[in-house]
């Protein structure tokens, strides 16, 4: 219902297009295109960057000697890879981001505990508190995860999240008098 709405909400931070790009690079060269499909993989669907956004800034990049065009193939497809100071602009920019999830723990994206759970005056911060509160352990627990791994840790978080999700699915099927 909301996937046609979140395409189209310019709710991507500064910078995060060009790092997620290079980090798509430094697994193996990739096209334009290739990269556009990825974004669409790994949200699922949920969004797809334009050509418009892809395209100027894989130029940029190139300008700036992060990445370079590799030789095109008998398709004419055009591929790009890192180069030196791409790899060493990006094991810079992870640290930073390592730094950062560290000290901004607390923040979360507005979205989520702020613009959707403004429906009944008055009523506004019971909800929004409890998402807010979600969403800061779920960005704290992937922090931590990144150093120290747990499957069991994982699979518990998952059948928390499954179990909780369904009983929010049956409030809604109630509300809407399908059940």
């Amino acid at each position: 219902m909301y996937k046609h709405w979140l395409r189209h909400t310019a709710c991507v931070p500064k910078g995060f297009l060009r790092y997620s790009i290079l980090e798509m690079l430094s697994e193996k060269p990739m096209s334009g295109s290739e990269i556009i499909s990825e974004f669409e993989n790994k949200t699922h669907g949920y969004w797809k960057p334009s050509p418009g956004s892809i395209y100027p800034l894989l130029s940029w990049l190139q300008d700036k000697g992060l990445l370079k065009e590799l030789p095109r193939e008998e398709s004419g497809v055009k591929r790009y890879t890192l180069t030196e100071l791409g790899k060493k602009f990006l094991k810079e920019e992870a640290e930073v981001g390592l730094r950062m999830k560290k000290g901004l723990k607390f923040l979360s994206p507005p979205f989520f505990g702020g613009l959707w759970f403004s429906l009944h005056p008055g009523r506004n911060g019971e909800l929004r508190d409890s998402v807010r509160k979600l969403f800061v352990a779920l960005f704290d627990l992937r922090a931590t995860l990144e150093e120290k791994f747990s499957e069991k840790a994982l699979k518990e978080v998952k059948g928390i999240l499954d179990e909780t999700s369904e009983k929010i699915e049956d409030i809604n099927r109630k509300l809407r008098g399908e059940k």
